[in-house]
């Protein structure tokens, strides 16, 4: 622990971390995770004595920045979303309405559609 408190490791990279404890000390890291929790929270408390915070505890400082701004940018375009879905209802309806209009005009007598005779003359092509 002091090596690495220290900026001396001799068998890890020195990271403020309980891989590199454990590799400093010679142990499995599930010794300190699971056996010897004591000595993990004894070294994280004498890494925050000194200023420093963990490289765990800075990773998941990122990530949740991270995460905000993903949640922000997901609150924007669902926002955007629904607005769409205004619209979009909107549009059909009159679709709707426009379509059963178009229906009774053609199911109406006046309604039916009737060829025109074509005409053939000057200027008619």
């Amino acid at each position: 622990m002091e090596r690495i408190l220290t900026g001396a490791p001799e068998h890890s990279n020195g990271a403020l971390t309980i891989v590199a404890l454990a590799q400093e000390a010679g142990v499995p890291r599930n010794a300190l995770t699971q056996r010897h929790l004591d000595l993990k929270n004894h070294f994280y408390d004498r890494v925050r004595e000194r200023g420093l915070v963990p490289d765990s505890e800075t990773r998941l400082r990122k990530q949740i920045v991270r995460l905000k701004e993903l949640r922000a940018r997901d609150a924007e375009q669902l926002k955007e979303l629904r607005a769409d879905v205004q619209g979009l209802v909107q549009v059909v309806n009159q679709l709707t309405l426009e379509n059963q209009q178009l229906r009774d005009a053609l199911s109406s007598p006046a309604g039916r559609v009737r060829a025109l005779p074509l005409r053939s003359g000057p200027g008619m092509a």
